[in-house]
């Protein structure tokens, strides 16, 4: 029954609850409560006075203080309410229905008045990688004047089938992130609480420093102490992924020597469009490096992996430790990871993803996508990803099983060519297609790799560039 959603709220349908807080009064109570269909509603009234009353320090915007929004749009006086009128739901409690907790179920949530300093967008931005459908609608300053403009304020809607926990933390966080203001102090507890709130989800969002930004009010310190954390947590789950079956496709690919032509095949690619200065990301145990480290063409080489273990292997396999100080000069090993903008990326002439997306989920490519092609911006990137037609070659591979354990997705050539040629839209790239490795007339090469360049600006008529 969608009644039983009391039982997670521990709020029974046939009442009205109150709770007292110190701004104001939280409500609760059922508009609808059918087997159904149930709705409840948390009215949360605010006394802006009652705040500002008996404050003895220095207020130097008083009227700021007695008239604002505070009483009629979602803030980070909603945020609080939600965490203390809703406790045992939020942490995913349920003493009568435990199972119910961990139930997904058909949620739509609804504000009336949210304000969002960034428009409809930076709403979109924060709630559908999150998977919701998000309907939304401006509100007008005053109906009466229309030729007032329209307000920062939304009615948003959110639409999903998930868990009552997940929906009530995103709410929690990101309330006050498209406010950008809090009535509290924000201190290092902040960042714990954000952590914790934002769990499962906050490391993976396209928008993650944005958030943690906003949520900690600019603080620099704070922000970047949060992202930080984020790294930390990520990092080691990433390098376990990396370790555990470090040659399964490697076995797989043997027989045709694919790992070798797919790397020659990149070394052509970044010699053929001039690059000096190259990045290997996602570098691995360092065999892409150590071919371009022995080519004359390169001056300057670095790697990156999330992975220690993997830099290690490649430290080794590069005997960086004999080299003579000009040579060692020539290349450098970074560790982290592909989802955090690095300002240590930018300036490079190229940048290679050498079967590096299959390894992420779908939902992060997003990230990467900003940090390679946005940020790091190279004007030449090479990506090469397996061809999932070609899988009905390997006489080892089961039937619909990937090439690797750590694989998320395998691409077919259409869906690679249809996220290269995204890339280019949103970014500014256009994208050639290669195959590495014998083209199977029937289901095309084994791997597939695009050769992404940054079109250069025409010249103004009549000025030489």
């Amino acid at each position: 029954p969608a009644t039983d959603i009391g039982f997670l709220l521990r709020k029974n349908p046939e009442n009205v609850h109150t709770t007292e807080l110190s701004y104001g009064i939280a409500t609760v109570f059922y508009p609808e409560a059918t087997y159904n269909s149930c709705t409840v509603a948390l009215l949360v009234e605010i006394d802006p006075v009652g705040l500002v009353r008996g404050r003895r320090d220095s207020v130097p915007d008083l009227l700021g203080h007695y008239v604002n929004d505070r009483p009629y749009a979602a803030s980070s006086f909603l945020s609080v309410a939600l965490n203390k009128v809703f406790t045992s739901a939020m942490s995913g409690q349920c003493k009568q229905k435990p199972e119910l907790a961990e139930t997904p179920l058909k949620l739509e949530a609804t504000i009336s008045a949210l304000p969002c300093r960034g428009g409809e967008g930076f709403l979109r931005k924060l709630f559908q990688p999150l998977g919701y459908e998000v309907v939304c609608e401006r509100l007008p300053l005053d109906p009466k004047f229309p030729e007032w403009g329209e307000s920062p304020y939304f009615r948003l809607t959110l639409l999903k089938e998930c868990l009552l926990k997940d929906l009530l933390s995103h709410l929690y966080v990101l309330i006050p992130v498209l406010d950008k203001d809090k009535h509290y102090w924000v201190n290092k507890a902040e960042v714990d609480k954000l952590l914790t709130k934002a769990k499962g989800w906050l490391p993976s969002h396209p928008e993650k420093e944005t958030i943690v930004r906003r949520y900690l009010m600019n603080q620099r310190n704070l922000t970047e102490a949060a992202l930080e954390k984020l790294v930390e947590e990520e990092i080691p789950a990433f390098a376990e992924q990396e370790e555990q079956a470090p040659l399964q496709e490697e076995v797989i690919e043997k027989k045709i020597s694919l790992n070798s032509q797919r790397l020659d095949a990149v070394v052509a690619a970044l010699k053929g469009g001039g690059a000096k200065r190259v990045l290997d990301l996602g570098c691995g145990e360092g065999r892409l490096l150590a071919l371009l480290f022995k080519d004359k063409a390169f001056d300057e080489i670095v790697g990156m992996d999330v992975s220690h273990r993997a830099l290690e292997i490649a430290h080794s396999r590069l005997k960086l430790e004999r080299l003579p100080e000009r040579r060692r000069k020539k290349i450098q090993l970074l560790h982290g990871s592909l989802l955090y903008r690095d300002k240590r990326l930018e300036g490079y002439d190229a940048t290679a993803l050498v079967e590096v997306i299959e390894h992420l989920d779908e939902a992060r490519l997003s990230a990467l996508e900003r940090v390679v092609f946005e940020f790091a911006r190279s004007p030449l990137i090479v990506v090469t990803t397996p061809n999932s037609e070609y899988n009905v070659r390997f006489e080892n591979l089961k039937p619909g099983h990937f090439r690797h354990s750590d694989h998320r997705f395998e691409w077919t050539r259409s869906q690679f060519q249809a996220w290269a040629s995204g890339i280019g839209k949103r970014f500014g790239y256009e994208a050639a297609f290669q195959p590495v490795g014998d083209n199977d007339p029937e289901v095309g090469p084994p791997t597939q790799m695009a050769v992404f360049t940054r079109p250069e600006p025409v010249p103004a008529a009549g000025v030489t560039p």
